[in-house]
Formats: C-alpha cells, structure tokens, sequence
C-alpha cells in the first residue's frame, strides 16, 4: 500500500465489527461521501452489516465536490490499486469507470430487477452490472413557506415568477431587519454541480441537453441564451455574488440559517433542514424546480450514487455482501427515514412510514423516476471535458467575463472540435 493511500484511510477510517479471529474475518474499506449526513449514515449501515456478518469495515472519507472526488478515484484506480474495495461512484460514472469494476450480477440473486430499471441501464457497461444504485436524485427547490404566507406569495410555477418573489420577500425582509436574507441560493461555483444547476436551466427552457443522444453538439441556440441570460441576472440581485462560490453545503448553510427564501438543492437537505435544532424546521416546503416560461418544463438533473466493487480487491465477494446489504431494501428505508435520501427502489415511494417522514416522496416521484440525464452516455469517457468546458462557460457568464451568446458560440465550437472523431 503507498504511503499517501494509507495516509488516506488511516486518517477517514472507521473501524467497525466484534472480534472474531483473524482468519473468519476479513476487512473491506468503502469509500463514501461527507454532504449532509452521508458519512454517519454510511458508518451505521455498515456496522450493522459488520455486526451480521462478524467482518470489519474501514470507511473512507472522499472529498465532497464530485469532480475531485472522481480525480482520486483515477489515481487509485489507475494504479490498480485493492486499497479500497468498495467505491461510491456518481451515476455519470459507469461509463468512464465501469473497467475497473466486477459484474455485480454474479453475486446480487437479481436483486437489481426490484430497483428503477432506468439507473440499472445506466450502471451496466457493456452487459457488465458494474454498480449498484444505491441513492437517486433529482434538483428540486426549498422555499420558505412562512415567508410566502406572510408576503402574500404564490409557489413559483416558473423562473420569471420565482425572481419576482425572491425580489418582494427580500425586499420586505431586509427593509423588517434582516440584512443578512437573499432571495435564492443554489450551487454556482466551477465544479459539477453548476453543471446540474445550469442544465436544469436549459432543460426547463427546452433548450436541449448539451450534446443530444445521437452525440451532436446542441448547446447554441436561442433559448440555452435565454437561460442563461436569466441566470446572470439573479448575480448581486436576488442571488449574492458569493454564490459564485457555492456548493451544495454553502447554499444549505444560507437556507438553513433562515437568510434565503428560496434555495435549489438536492432531496438530501430535507431531513437537515427538519432537524431539531434547525432555525427553519417545520417553515419549509419542496416542490419541482420551476418552468423557463409558459411553454417550458419543470426539469430536475438526474443525480445519485452507485456502490461498485474494485475488481483489484482481495476480497471481492465479501466487498459485494456489503454492497448488497447496503442497496436493500431495508436498509435504503431507513436512510430514506433517517437521512431523506431517496431510494432507487420504486416500492419505497409507496411505503407509509417513508411518505411519512418524506411527504414530498410521493408527489415528486416523477420527478425522480424520469430526471434529466446529464449526456455522460452520449459522450463516452470525454464526458468529464464536456462538464468541464460547460461549467466554465456558464461561471464566465454568471461572473460577467462573457455574454451568454459569445459563451455559448465558444463552447459549441469546443465541443464540437472535442467530438470530431467520435465521442
């Protein structure tokens, strides 16, 4: 083992199991990430599992922007490394990854058929079932629903409607007192999560997705410009310029401090915000992120997470029990419960104790089931570089270093040089 990997795990490692003797037991390292509550629920899943099993777990910690988490998962990989067993992969990873990985299906007894058939395709490569689904989700929006009551404010059905509500409320709000309130946060730093953020966008303006599933290039038309332009103009107005900077966490630190009115982020923030000691428990609603206009569409990025097993590791059956335990149906319930995590198992959208806990569950379903793809498919393993030169051309725009039309020109020829010989 290298010296930085075991500097890694030694530092994120949580020890978990009962003593048993050396040769019954055996220990397998999952790699799991730190948002929300992610890591305490990923500690408790697997120790329940080292309790029923008498093996160990180490649980490693990976950072939390998906796109250095992805750098390190391909120097460890890359040197076929069996430090790590278990991977946690974002669902735009199979493709560029699914190499590495074993075919699931021989250990799982077909327990993919139970999950939503869509995330199984996306993580079988080449008839390989290379990772499990693990967690799903889509973008959806917060909104104060105490501040819309008391403001006399309607839901917002589109972009349009919700800047002309953040403007009033903010307004009101600093004008009572509360210099601190915003009107809308969301995650508009250079990094994958604008790329979710800023597809929404053209999504809900029918404006495409980037490249389309033939692989051509679509990014440069009138409404991805209109988008765009909508955007640029919540920067210092309804949105701080800070949130040029944010990530998830930043734009759920604003939302839950009670300083915004309305926030975009993932279903994951639920259970933070209803918290006990959270300042806007029991004052916040979820709906689907608003329509660009009349004749556009409410559209939420396709996100979640897979469980992969490294096909370096010693241990590979092992690492796949775990992988199994991990993705039941049991055990995606009560993260549903404990963390709002939303299940990849269809019939947990039907299960009362979860619609209890997770009301919107149900009636965002279809918002979850048909999500919108991020085009890591159509776009092969150069899927990274069409996220990178996307997301820097939207923060250039947002920033005010470009105009939408010349931001998204210059992409489109960048694009279209990447793909010239085939994606």
């Amino acid at each position: 083992m290298s010296t930085p990997i075991r500097s890694l795990i030694l530092a994120g490692a949580f020890l978990s199991g009962f003593c048993v003797s050396a040769v019954q037991a055996t220990t397998v390292t999952i790699s799991c990430g730190a948002v929300g509550a992610e890591r305490q629920l990923c500690e408790q899943g697997t120790q329940a599992w080292a309790d029923k099993t008498g093996n160990q777990v180490k649980v490693v910690s990976t950072p939390n922007s998906s796109t250095e988490r992805l750098s390190l998962y391909q120097q460890l990989l890359a040197a076929q490394s069996g430090d790590v067993d278990v991977f946690q992969i974002d669902v735009i990873w199979p493709g560029m990854l699914g190499d590495n990985f074993i075919d699931l299906s021989q250990y799982s007894n077909g327990a993919e058929k139970a999950h939503f058939q869509s995330l199984v395709r996306n993580d079988t490569v080449d008839g390989r079932l290379v990772a499990m689904p693990w967690f799903t989700d889509a973008g959806v929006l917060y909104y104060r629903k105490d501040l819309l009551e008391k403001y006399d404010q309607p839901v917002p059905e589109t972009w349009q409607q919700l800047t002309d509500v953040a403007k009033t409320v903010q307004a009101g709000e600093r004008k009572a007192g509360n210099d601190k309130m915003w009107g809308f946060v969301w995650q508009g730093r250079a990094y994958e999560g604008l790329t979710c953020d800023a597809l929404e966008w053209l999504a809900s303006y029918n404006a495409g997705t980037i490249v389309d599933r033939d692989g051509k290039v679509t990014v440069d038309n009138p409404q991805a410009v209109k988008a765009l332009k909508m955007a640029q103009g919540w920067i210092d107005t309804i949105s701080p310029v800070s949130v040029l900077n944010y990530t998830e966490e930043e734009a759920r630190g604003v939302f839950q401090s009670g300083n915004a009115v309305f926030m975009r982020n993932w279903p994951y923030a639920w259970a933070l915000a209803q918290s006990a000691d959270s300042p806007v428990k029991g004052k916040v609603g979820v709906v689907a992120l608003p329509k660009g206009g009349e004749d556009g569409r409410h559209a939420g990025t396709l996100g979640g997470w897979q469980l992969a097993v490294s096909k370096y590791s010693e241990h590979p059956e092992v690492a796949a029990d775990l992988v199994m335990y991990l993705t039941s149906y049991e055990e995606q319930k009560r993260r549903a419960i404990e963390g709002s995590y939303n299940p990849t198992r269809p019939d947990l959208y039907k299960d009362d104790e979860v619609l209890a806990k997770v009301p919107f569950f149900g009636d965002l379903f279809e918002t979850f089931k048909n999500g919108v793809p991020r085009p890591s498919s159509a776009t092969g393993d150069k899927y990274g570089r069409v996220s990178n030169a996307f997301y820097n051309a939207v923060h250039s725009v947002l920033s005010g270093e470009s105009s939408p039309g010349d931001a998204l020109g210059s992409l489109d020829h960048q694009l279209n040089r990447l793909g010239r010989r085939g994606w």
